[in-house]
């Protein structure tokens, strides 16, 4: 089995984890000919290949997406990678912390808008 296929494995197995088979899988299922490509370079390349490279956990890749989606000011992102950092042992404590840091070095209309996506979030899971 060729690397592309064992990163495109493990991928999956990540978004999985972290979105439920629900969301990883319909993300590959709900593609077009026009977002397959897409979703398949996501899968191998960000989830299989870059998620698991050493020196960092997933704890502290989920707590690095959210500071940079909060950066980006991604709303849908947002509440996607707020899921997936609970799922990867991320605290509603921690989640707070990062995008009251993020405040500080990507501005506060950028934390606002992503504490409002984070907190929406948490509501329907329950932990708020």
């Amino acid at each position: 089995m060729s690397d592309q296929n064992e990163f495109f494995k493990q991928g999956l197995a990540l978004r999985r984890d972290m979105f439920g088979p629900a969301g990883a899988d319909q993300a590959i299922e709900s593609a077009t000919e026009l977002t397959a490509p897409l979703q398949e370079l996501v899968t191998r390349f960000c989830f299989g290949e870059v998620w698991h490279r050493p020196h960092l956990d997933h704890k502290t890749r989920s707590m690095l997406t959210l500071a940079i989606v909060a950066t980006l000011s991604r709303p849908a992102q947002m509440k996607i990678h707020v899921r997936g950092a609970i799922a990867n042992g991320v605290s509603k404590e921690e989640i707070r912390e990062v995008l009251m840091h993020t405040l500080v070095y990507a501005g506060v209309p950028a934390a606002v808008d992503s504490f409002t996506q984070a907190a929406e979030v948490l509501k329907d899971m329950g932990l708020d």
